[in-house]
C-alpha cells in the first residue's frame, strides 16, 4: 500500500454521528479488524495494556441504554432530552467498540522501570489513542460510519459489572460505528504551515 492511499484513508475518516443498525460488512469481519488493530497497534515498552470490548447488537444497546439510566438520574430535567437524542443516536448504530487500559500492565512495568514510572500512566494513554484511530479508521475504510465518545467515569462501574470484565482494566473510550445515514459535516482547518515546521 502506497503512502498515498493510507493518507486518503486518513482524509475520509470524520466523526459520523448519523448511524443505522446495519453494516456493508459482517460482524467476522468487523471482530477480525478489531483483533488485527489490537495485535499490530505500537505501545511503549511493548506493554500491550490496551483491552476492548466489542458490543454488537443487543450487547451494543445495553451499553448505550446504560448510559441513559445513569444520565437520567444526574441531568436536569429539562435538558435531558438533548441528552436522550444524543444517546438514542449512538443506540442506533450497528455496535460499539469500547476501549480499556489495562493497569495491572502499567503498575507493573511501573515497578520495574521506577525511574519511568510517572510516564507509563501517559505512555497508555498515547497508545491507545493510536488503537482508536487504527480502528477508526479501518472501519471507515470498510463503508462504517463512527465517532469517540467519553462518558467514563460515569458508565464505568456498570459496564464492568454488566459484561463481567476485570477490576483493572479502566475505561478509555467508547465508539460506537454503523452504516452511515448522512455525512459529516464540513470541517475547517488551520493553515498547515502555521502548524508544521521544517527545520533547515
Amino acid at each position: 500500500m502506497s503512502a498515498d492511499s493510507f493518507l486518503q484513508a486518513v482524509r475520509e475518516r470524520r466523526s459520523i454521528y448519523a448511524i443505522g443498525g446495519e453494516s456493508p460488512v459482517s460482524d467476522d469481519r468487523i471482530v477480525e479488524i478489531v483483533k488485527e488493530a489490537v495485535k499490530h497497534t505500537p505501545s511503549a515498552f511493548n506493554s500491550q495494556s490496551a483491552r476492548v470490548l466489542v458490543l454488537l447488537g443487543e450487547q451494543h444497546h445495553k451499553l448505550w441504554d446504560i448510559a441513559k439510566e445513569i444520565l437520567r438520574a444526574i441531568v436536569k430535567e429539562d435538558r435531558f432530552a438533548a441528552t436522550e437524542q444524543k444517546l438514542d443516536s449512538f443506540r442506533s448504530g450497528h455496535g460499539s467498540v469500547v476501549f480499556f487500559e489495562d493497569l495491572s500492565v502499567i503498575e507493573g512495568l511501573q515497578a520495574q522501570f521506577p525511574s519511568y514510572q510517572d510516564h507509563f500512566p501517559n505512555w497508555s494513554q498515547q497508545s491507545n489513542g493510536m488503537l482508536q484511530y487504527v480502528i477508526w479508521t479501518a472501519l471507515e475504510s470498510e463503508g462504517l460510519g463512527a465517532s469517540l465518545q467519553h462518558y467514563n467515569p460515569l458508565i464505568d462501574e456498570k459496564v464492568k459489572s454488566t459484561w463481567n470484565l476485570p477490576e483493572s482494566w479502566k475505561l478509555i473510550a467508547q465508539m460506537p460505528f454503523g452504516k452511515p445515514t448522512a455525512p459529516a459535516g464540513d470541517k475547517e482547518f488551520k493553515p498547515v504551515d502555521e502548524r508544521v515546521k521544517v527545520a533547515k
